[in-house]
């Protein structure tokens, strides 16, 4: 029997699901993905599926897949891909097949050649000797952290004098949390420029609970930093992106910020939540989670191909 290599449409969200379970089981030790990140993925307004996605199949069985998508309208073009360990091959037919779109996806974009990114764990199911042999490279490594929660330990923080805390509740709420996103990452690895409509689409925003994104303030500099965490997964609640401007660094916000999503999160049930953070993050942001008593979970590489 042979491999079917095929486009992915929304209702395969739930078997592409169950691979990556299974390849989160070998990888993290337990499944930690949920349908509607899935779902969300395969929405995206970036992606053509029919261009963009690939599954492949061994008779019925899901054994791998593989997704592009383009956020910079340049060269820089982002991709996932997921392969159970006892089908290289399979995998390898992803990367033929998404090396191909991603320099057409360059070029369409007016660039000469594809700068394409891939994260993988640092333990893949992928035999990482399949990309380096193509030229791929480890640029950047992520850390998951995670940290317990304790409904009775981890309560609603007292606001210092000066400072400003508050729920994101309206649309104007949401635009200045876009803003300070763009503002505080720009500086980050890897950052891409997102108009408002863009980002709430990479948010899936009609599915976010937005009483968990938090704005802070001082008196002087007015709104200055954010929290944006999300309860709709299953393993853990999810801080999503959490910045502080530069010009407010040092003065608690971020630690603050971090506090009020604990208390939420543990005044709901939740006994675990996570993020993930850059280990080369210049921001102080690895040693702000660490006091925070936040713990690496697992960790990720960023890999990266140039092609022409």
């Amino acid at each position: 029997m042979s491999y079917i290599l095929r486009p992915a449409d929304l209702t395969d969200a739930a078997a592409v699901t169950e691979l990556l379970n299974e390849v989160d089981l070998i990888e993290i030790g337990r499944p930690e993905t949920d349908l509607h990140s899935v779902e969300a993925d395969l929405k995206r307004t970036d992606v053509a599926l029919e261009r963009d996605s690939w599954l492949v199949f061994l008779g019925d069985r899901l054994v791998a897949y593989g997704l592009l998508w383009d956020e910079s309208g340049g060269e820089r073009v982002d991709v996932d891909h997921y392969v159970l360990p006892d089908h290289q091959r399979a995998g390898e037919l992803i990367l033929d097949a998404m090396e191909a779109r991603a320099l057409d996806k360059a070029r369409e974009n007016g660039a000469a050649r594809a700068v394409v990114h891939l994260h993988l764990n640092t333990e893949p199911t992928l035999d990482t000797r399949l990309i380096e042999e193509r030229g791929w490279y480890a640029v950047r490594r992520y850390h998951v952290l995670q940290r317990s929660l304790d409904a009775a330990a981890d309560v609603v923080p007292e606001v210092p004098s000066g400072i400003r805390l508050r729920s994101c509740a309206d649309e104007a709420d949401r635009a200045r949390v876009h803003a300070l996103y763009q503002a505080t990452f720009a500086e980050h690895f890897d950052f891409q420029p997102r108009t408002y409509d863009q980002w709430l689409g990479d948010l899936d925003a009609d599915a976010l609970d937005w009483s968990l994104v938090w704005i802070v303030g001082t008196d002087k500099l007015e709104d200055a930093g954010f929290l944006l965490a999300r309860d709709d997964r299953e393993a853990m609640g999810w801080i999503r992106s959490i910045g502080v401007v530069r010009e407010a660094r040092g003065l608690g916000l971020g630690g603050l910020l971090l506090r009020q999503a604990f208390a939420a999160f543990a005044a709901r049930g939740r006994e675990t939540v996570g993020l993930g953070v850059d280990t080369a993050n210049a921001t102080g942001a690895p040693a702000l989670y660490a006091r925070h008593g936040m713990a690496v979970h697992f960790a990720v590489d960023t890999w990266e191909a140039v092609l022409k």
